[in-house]
């Protein structure tokens, strides 16, 4: 991917920070980009191998998150990493980097896509909503939400939910129908779309969570539950 907006979600602790630097240093390993990640603070220290990668701390190196992302306009970055979104304006100035060219990797503490698509359009004030949500639309590749899960032979594994920006999501995001996006989630397993309590239960049936887990980490136990009788 070129351009376009990918979130990865979760509780804190649960490995979102982990997931992005495994992507950015794939990407540094196959691609020739520039790439910029602005952290808070830096968690991950890159080798540059075929990418260059310039790693800011807000606080040290920046300001803040938005003025990190405001300066990338201008220093011809292809990939940016951005920590943590946490304001409207960090959230525009992101959504507008994908618009305008570039592939923007970055994290939200929400426990679900549809959660997500919410939290975002809800951190603006109700006239900049209509704006937010034609950009999101147009500029959204994917949602990963995660969970890491004690596993019975020790350690922990990841459960995820992945959503894929795919025209039935792009048309619910721009209609305000976010809350349907949980349906086509279900039924887009043939485009590699995965529900949480999918993933958990091909955990349960591998043996890798016990039941017990795999019901304290589902968001609807009741479906998860459905989904093992099937």
């Amino acid at each position: 991917l070129s351009q376009g907006f990918v979130l990865v979600v979760g509780p804190n602790g649960h490995g979102k920070s982990t997931t992005l630097a495994a992507l950015v240093n794939m990407i540094n390993k196959e691609r020739s980009e520039k790439i910029i990640t602005i952290e808070d603070p830096i968690e991950y220290i890159f080798t540059p191998e075929k990418s260059i990668i310039d790693q800011r701390e807000v606080g040290i190196d920046t300001l803040d998150f938005y003025r990190a992302l405001k300066s990338m306009f201008r220093e011809d970055v292809d990939i940016a990493m951005v920590g943590e979104m946490r304001d409207a304006e960090t959230i525009a100035i992101a959504v507008t980097a994908a618009e305008t060219g570039h592939f923007v990797l970055s994290t939200l503490h929400t426990n679900s896509a549809s959660q997500t698509i919410d939290r975002i359009i809800d951190t603006f004030p109700s006239n900049q909503q209509g704006q937010i949500k034609a950009q999101l639309s147009s500029t959204l590749i994917g949602i990963l939400s995660q969970r890491l899960i004690p596993r019975i032979k020790g350690g922990l594994i990841p459960a995820v939910e992945i959503m894929i920006a795919n025209s039935a999501v792009r048309n619910l995001i721009r209609e305000d129908k976010t809350h349907e996006l949980d349906f086509v989630i279900d039924t887009s397993m043939d485009q590699g779309m995965v529900s949480l309590n999918r993933s958990l239960v091909n955990l349960v049936r591998a043996g890798e969570i016990d039941m017990e887990k795999a019901v304290a980490y589902s968001t609807n136990p009741k479906e998860f539950h459905t989904l093992m009788k099937n």
